[in-house]
């Protein structure tokens, strides 16, 4: 049975006021009036006018970065295919995103700030040594590979997207993973194999190389991978917007 993830659930009254929001509470209501169809150009305006020190200041730890950057991705995928028609992959790479007066693409944020500025093409294993000091500074200080089980780029194949909150990510994170390899992984016991998400391959360094894989596979979703061949699905590029959690 596929274990459904119970994430956090962000409450309409949030759109009411933005008066002391917090980053990470203001990238939830900006994803909240995305997945409502509400104008999103009060918290747009709000993220391009917030001071860059309110910024860093706010985000400070891991789990704040994660959360906010997450939500970030998330809601302005959706706006940049919605509402400004990028296709891909110029979506990624376009510098349209405004953020405390600094400008950012999907790349930035994926690659560059939650993937610690690990170059896009490989696997995980090299860093971008042309990563500009912004990125670096705002970067994460350890990968978490549970980020590729929460960010969706509006293909069939992505997970589905969910509200993330600083003080409650651990348990959303690891939510996500065992719905996502619930859904998306297969074993098939005449073959001696079993089937996953290519995006442990595309990004195999980040989840520990093979050996790293079969640990997560055991330790999210108790599967048993000893001697069984690693096959990776294809991915279906297939366009579903709005496909959120729950």
């Amino acid at each position: 049975i596929r274990i459904l993830a119970l994430l956090q659930v962000v409450n309409f009254d949030l759109l009411i006021s933005m008066e002391n929001s917090t980053p990470d509470i203001l990238s939830e209501k900006l994803l909240l009036a995305v997945k409502m169809d509400q104008p999103t150009f009060p918290f747009i305006q709000k993220l391009r006018e917030l001071p860059f020190s309110e910024l860093t200041s706010n985000l400070e730890k891991d789990d704040q970065k994660k959360a906010f950057w997450i939500n970030i991705y998330n809601a302005f995928f959706q706006i940049l295919r919605k509402i400004e028609r990028l296709d891909k992959p110029e979506i990624f790479r376009k510098k349209a995103i405004e953020i405390s007066g600094h400008f950012f693409s999907l790349d930035d944020i994926e690659h560059g700030i939650l993937r610690k500025y690990r170059w896009k093409f490989s696997l995980g294993y090299l860093p971008n040594i042309f990563a500009p000091k912004l990125i670096k500074g705002l970067a994460v200080s350890k990968i978490d590979y549970r980020i590729h089980f929460a960010l969706n780029c509006g293909a069939k194949s992505c997970p589905p997207i969910a509200f993330y909150s600083a003080n409650k990510l651990n348990q959303q994170l690891n939510m996500a993973t065992q719905s996502f390899l619930e859904g998306e992984t297969d074993v098939f016991p005449s073959k001696k194999e079993v089937h996953v998400s290519r995006l442990f391959q595309w990004f195999r360094a980040d989840f520990g190389g093979p050996t790293g894989i079969r640990r997560i596979l055991k330790t999210q979703i108790q599967l048993e991978t000893s001697g069984l061949k690693i096959v990776y699905k294809p991915y279906s590029w297939e366009e579903v917007l709005d496909n959120y959690a729950g």
